[in-house]
């Protein structure tokens, strides 16, 4: 039996396993207690032979990683550390290596957290329906495999063959760029470093906060939020630089700055990224979350691709993207996924697509872009709302049966009208209400967009 500990109560594993990943505060949700039995349980349940292991640079991150090793170990798996890495580099590693993997990081949260990311080999997502909350069970029941072998623990450097693999998906040739790199003390002053001093001749890399250091002294490592992204708006603007890139802590995300400063939304570097591989895939299947822009959708068929929707979140997308062998899926979230990524979601890859567009023509980035935004949308706003199955009940009714409206429940409430859309869902772990709208002009946005919220606020 594992010793007692707080941190293996089946209540706090109960608050701490997620959907996709375990995420919670160190050390009264997460311990190196809690990694070391989540190891040997990981190793029982997925059979696995050898366990990839890498962590980002957060404190307790390292030790959380060397407990967990130390578990599946025990279990007789062998552990082959990766040490700091990406989020993606670790999918890299899952896949190139053929293991199974673990990356330790919270991914955007604040420095007091710490989570598990995990994965079967070739970087198949384990979820609660696919493992994890049969890892969870076996953590809370105290059951502890020890093999008569211990497995071996080695380290590994995958970061050189990581850069190549992406350069070769993706390579960047044309004119010179120069782009400004926010990694927000997050893992891409790691990888960035290494991918860019290999397009060197094209690249000029004026770097913003690569220190790494998971206190986040500068801004929280979360570029979906507009105020973590002026530093880098303020430096494009100041390097005169053709294009920024923000990556969140784990650097599985990346968003795009214009040479103007602006704001890029997901959506229309889906849109872009979806153009490049449709020209070399003719044909191929795209995929897009509900919640990403019409225009999507729209320019995927027009480019003779086959455009799949889906519900919000990485399983979905991942899961889909296996059924349809899609070439290639986006979120709104700036999660991209590539099918020669092992389907894994990759910043830096997404990155390297929209500099290697931009390299290619002589149009400055927000020209290039332009055919790839064509609706005003709202953003994603949230709501504090108690009951939320009430509201989205009184949406329903609001809205079935008008002429010309279609309502689908997929994920949340989606209601779809030839000029309009908008899609209502609930938080998984917050009493929150989340609100996405879009319009053929901006008038048509706002007042679908006040209508909406005035229905969710009165409640």
């Amino acid at each position: 039996m594992t010793s007692a500990s707080p941190t293996l109560d089946p209540a706090n594993l109960g608050a701490i396993f997620k959907a996709y990943d375990v995420r919670g505060t160190v050390p009264d949700q997460m311990d190196e207690t809690l990694a070391r039995a989540t190891g040997n349980a990981f190793v029982q349940v997925l059979g696995a032979d050898t366990v990839v292991v890498g962590h980002d640079m957060r404190p307790s991150s390292p030790g959380m990683a060397q407990a967990f090793a130390e578990g599946a170990a025990t279990a007789g798996a062998d552990v082959v550390m990766i040490g700091l890495a990406s989020t993606d580099q670790l999918y890299f590693a899952s896949g190139h290596l053929g293991h199974a993997g673990v990356m330790f990081t919270a991914s955007h949260n604040p420095a007091q957290y710490n989570g598990m990311k995990m994965c079967r080999p070739g970087a198949v997502p384990v979820g609660l329906d696919t493992g994890l909350s049969e890892i969870r069970d076996v953590v809370a029941a105290g059951t502890t495999l020890e093999a008569e072998t211990p497995g071996e623990i080695t380290s590994t450097d995958v970061l050189a063959d990581y850069a190549d693999h992406l350069l070769s998906l993706a390579p960047v040739r044309g004119r010179g760029l120069k782009v400004v790199v926010d990694a927000g003390n997050g893992m891409a002053g790691l990888t960035a470093p290494m991918v860019f001093d290999r397009i060197g001749g094209v690249v000029e890399m004026v770097p913003l906060y690569f220190e790494l250091d998971g206190t986040f002294p500068n801004h929280e490592a979360n570029p979906i939020e507009a105020e973590n992204l002026v530093d880098l708006q303020k430096a494009v603007l100041a390097e005169k630089a053709d294009i920024g890139l923000a990556f969140d802590g784990d650097a599985d995300r990346c968003f795009i700055v214009d040479e103007k400063g602006r704001a890029v939304s997901p959506s229309t570097l889906t849109a872009l990224i979806a153009a490049r591989e449709l020209a070399r895939q003719p044909g191929a299947t795209v995929i897009h979350n509900l919640i990403t822009s019409r225009a999507v959708p729209e320019i995927v068929t027009e480019l003779g691709g086959k455009p799949v929707r889906t519900r919000v979140g990485h399983s979905f997308i991942k899961a889909t993207m296996a059924e349809t062998d899609a070439v290639f899926g986006g979120e709104h979230s700036g999660h991209f996924y590539f099918r020669d990524f092992w389907r894994a979601d990759s910043g830096m890859l997404a990155a390297l697509h929209a500099m290697a567009a931009l390299a290619e023509t002589d149009l400055p980035l927000s020209e290039l872009l332009a055919e790839y935004e064509r609706y005003p949308a709202s953003g994603e706003i949230n709501s504090t709302v108690a009951d939320q199955g009430a509201v989205l009940a009184r949406l329903k009714e609001q809205y079935a049966g008008r002429d010309g409206v279609e309502v689908d429940e997929l994920d949340g409430l989606t209601v779809t009208h030839a000029d309009w859309w908008f899609n209502v869902r609930a938080s998984n772990t917050e009493p929150l209400l989340r609100l996405n709208s879009e319009g053929k002009d901006d008038a048509t946005m706002a007042e679908v967009r006040d209508a909406v919220l005035s229905t969710i606020r009165s409640h």
